[in-house]
């Protein structure tokens, strides 16, 4: 069965196709904000519209396919930005109603943590979901998966591509905030934010604008800010480690990638006789493969994803029947 999935929940408008468990395509294109600026939601939808046609020929010629030969079609429905989520939806429905192909939403934040289980082989983790627009430890549980903690208000990867911006840092900002962290000698002393399971992070990102202004170096500030909010994280995750006696820890999304992250849920892993498994690279960030997958896991188990309209741009985790784990 050949699933098409189709990205566009934020800055990413993407195209995947999956057969069965094999990745055929993966094409996509991402907006750039003005320099210095945060996505600008019309902007981002604009830039959809533009490349979306583009996209899905390249992925359909990488896969060396047609429409016709396409089963069914999934889209991010949500969580994300509504211009460009509309965007992806109604591009979407189009397809499905000129080709008659059946049409799947798909909880976007779930369609990370299910390309991570494909690509690492992992069974049942503790899942570390952590992105720009997204900071929650999950776990599978009773037919949903669960939420043990997450960010009270801004996301890590939104605190720190805002941090990045505020010191000038130019983008692609992830790795170059890694690069100048990698750098730093000196500790910062910044606010260690967990309320019981929860994470806060917007009184951290103010504090470390004000060092730097007051004349702390930008690579000691993007060290201490790393050596913090990770920490915040592992201290989170391994609690949930112990709270549901799982064995395995998956970190997704596109802050997964830091190499400074790993390090730190690698040891506490290693401290508790676990394992930890890192999303690639490739499919970390958004992409229409992970929606391409999760739509073919939904269709096969014959559970109708509901929603009210098009897309829910607030769409949570928590608020998905897993009807294809048992």
């Amino acid at each position: 069965m050949i699933c098409l999935g189709v990205e566009g929940t934020a800055h990413t408008f993407g195209i995947g196709i999956v057969k069965d468990n094999e990745i055929l395509a993966n094409e996509k294109s991402v907006y750039t904000p003005p320099p210095g600026k945060g996505i600008i939601p019309p902007e981002a939808a604009e830039h959809h519209s533009k490349v979306k046609d583009t996209i899905l020929e390249k992925a359909l010629e990488k896969a060396s396919l047609t429409l016709e030969d396409i089963d069914v079609i999934a889209y991010s429905a949500g969580p994300g930005l509504p211009p460009p989520l509309l965007v992806c939806a109604n591009f979407s429905i189009n397809l499905s109603k000129k080709f008659d192909k059946p049409l799947i939403p798909v909880n976007h934040s779930i369609a990370h943590l299910e390309i991570g289980r494909l690509t690492t082989n992992t069974k049942d983790p503790v899942f570390v979901y952590l992105s720009g627009g997204n900071t929650a430890i999950i776990a599978y549980a009773e037919g949903f998966y669960r939420i043990f903690g997450e960010t009270e208000d801004i996301p890590i990867g939104n605190a720190l591509d805002s941090l990045a911006r505020e010191i000038r840092i130019e983008p692609p900002y992830g790795p170059n905030f890694d690069k100048f962290a990698e750098k730093g000698k000196k500790y910062v002393e910044l606010p260690y934010v967990v309320k019981g399971m929860d994470l806060s992070f917007s009184g951290i990102l103010t504090a470390a604008v004000k060092k730097f202004k007051n004349g702390a170096s930008k690579e000691d500030i993007c060290y201490s800010m790393q050596e913090t909010c990770f920490a915040m994280v592992t201290e989170v995750t391994e609690r949930a480690l112990a709270h549901t006696a799982k064995e395995e820890v998956l970190l997704v999304g596109g802050v997964a990638a830091s190499k400074r992250l790993q390090d730190m849920m690698n040891q506490m892993c290693l401290d508790r006789n676990g394992k930890m498994h890192v999303v690639p690279k490739e499919y970390a960030g958004d992409c229409g493969v992970n929606i391409a997958w999760t739509g073919l896991l939904a269709h096969k188990s014959k559970y109708k994803q509901k929603i009210e309209g098009k897309i829910n741009p607030k769409w949570r985790v928590d608020e998905v029947k897993i009807a294809w784990l048992k």
